[in-house]
């Protein structure tokens, strides 16, 4: 998927927690509840108030790509990089670029989904780039294919694309501009266009949405000047829960679900709001002005790391706490780092593990536990975030027992082996890295399913 006043947006991906890891190893989707859900107050594509659906035909350079796909026996992680004028695909292991697409503008980059795909967020519309790696599940193993990376002829029209969200298999992509919400199955952008259910919320504004397992929406609502409210909609578009006790709403992050629907928390000027169980809670804060508005969780740990502002005036506050909210009593902790961070800093290592790139180079490691940093990496030299949030900063990924971090003053992309606690490569890079994904070929949030008593369910059986 993030400052609100600079549209800046957190991304946040979904590692693993070290949380009672039998139950996490599934997200709480109910046996009863659809994998893919109907339609929710649609306006179709074809203006017929229906799911719209768009052509599922492949494009002719999609199926140019199939047809030069090989079969190999493992895939290396790739990294997409943005860069005034282009996209650069890097082979994280030999560290060869084996693609550079030139394109002209901003572009922003957010995980697709289905571990192949990443969506790029280009002025007036979501593109689709195909980074060239496919996991195929076939049965208890993989089959791994490999192809050209490519910029695809895959579009979604959306004023002022904003905020990318994956979730239980599904894609939403919200469109500032007109408030626009697409939401498709995350694996179907393999097939090309993907069929899309569309609805709307009733102002544009710069916001966020996602579709739960259940088949409820989660989207925020308000106006360009003014936006407090956070709802869940059901599938006729009627109000199932909502809150318009959070100012300045923006960004999100998916926790470990509740005991009856799936827990999602979004940052506010006055301290988050968690949805869990079917309500909105609020976390309580000592400040009056507390702005998290960006956002790591892990789908597979109840503990979400936020950024911590609280200087309402301040053109470009530089904290250097970062919080630890914990989304099963509406509880945080605070953590001093000693030194700042800015929005792209903040990802979560594969143990749940909070990590912060600090202005001193160090990639902190952080117990979500006790909130104890344990570990401080040096990664790069000393830096500061711009002025302007779209100038060229690090940016900090993880794949694996890997954290991805770019080094824009030195034009070079790092690989941190966090079981180890170092560098193990460093990469060059021929243009200055803005923005960052990074895909493996599997999905990155799949659809599982549990039953009510939390038995993990394999297709219809219990294990």
């Amino acid at each position: 998927m993030h400052t609100i006043e600079r549209n800046a947006h957190e991304g946040a991906q979904s590692p693993m927690s070290g949380f009672t890891k039998a139950r996490r190893r599934a997200l709480m989707t109910m046996a009863a509840m659809a994998v893919a859900a109907p339609a929710l107050t649609a306006c179709g594509a074809g203006g017929n108030g229906e799911a719209g659906a768009a052509s599922s035909s492949p494009s002719p350079s999609e199926t140019a790509s199939e047809a030069a796909a090989k079969e190999v026996s493992s895939l290396t992680p790739r990294a997409v990089v943005s860069y005034d004028g282009g996209l650069l695909t890097v082979d994280t292991e030999s560290g060869e670029v084996i693609d550079d697409t030139k394109h002209e503008g901003f572009l922003r980059l957010n995980n697709a989904g289905d571990g192949r795909h990443v969506m790029v967020s280009d002025s007036d519309v979501f593109r689709v780039h195909d980074a060239g790696l496919d996991a195929q599940e076939h049965g208890d193993h993989y089959h791994y294919r490999e192809s050209a990376p490519e910029l695809t002829d895959v579009t979604f029209d959306a004023p002022h694309a904003g905020h990318v969200v994956v979730h239980n298999g599904r894609t939403t992509l919200f469109g500032d501009g007109d408030g626009s919400i697409k939401t498709f199955d995350s694996e179907a952008l393999k097939d090309g266009t993907p069929e899309m259910t569309e609805t709307a919320t009733e102002n544009p504004h710069h916001g966020v949405a996602l579709e739960l397992a259940d088949g409820t929406l989660f989207t925020t609502q308000g106006t360009e000047d003014e936006r407090t409210t956070v709802q869940v909609l059901n599938e006729d578009g009627s109000v199932k829960a909502e809150t318009t006790d959070c100012p300045g709403v923006h960004g999100e992050a998916a926790a470990e679900p509740g005991k009856t629907t799936d827990t999602v928390i979004v940052g506010c000027e006055n301290g988050p709001v968690i949805y869990r169980n079917g309500e909105f809670h609020k976390v309580s804060v000592a400040d009056a002005y507390s702005r998290s508005g960006n956002l790591a969780g892990s789908e597979e740990s109840p503990i979400v790391l936020g950024d911590y502002k609280v200087d309402e005036d301040a053109e470009q506050e530089r904290p250097t706490r970062v919080a630890l909210f914990d989304t099963r009593d509406d509880s945080h902790q605070l953590v001093d780092l000693g030194s700042s961070y800015w929005f792209r800093s903040l990802a979560r290592g594969p143990e749940g593990e909070g990590l912060v790139l600090t202005y001193d180079g160090k990639l902190n490691v952080i117990d979500e536990e006790t909130g104890t940093v344990t570990q401080k990496i040096d990664v790069i030299g000393p830096w500061e975030e711009k002025e302007d949030w779209q100038e060229a900063g690090p940016a900090v990924r993880v794949a694996g027992s890997n954290a991805y971090v770019t080094d824009a003053e030195n034009k070079k992309l790092h690989v941190v082996d966090l079981s180890e606690g170092k560098v193990a490569k460093s990469i060059d890079l021929p243009e200055t890295p803005v923005e960052m994904a990074v895909v493996t070929g599997k999905p990155e949030a799949p659809v599982v399913r549990v039953s009510l008593g939390g038995s993990k369910m394999n297709g219809d059986h219990l294990e």
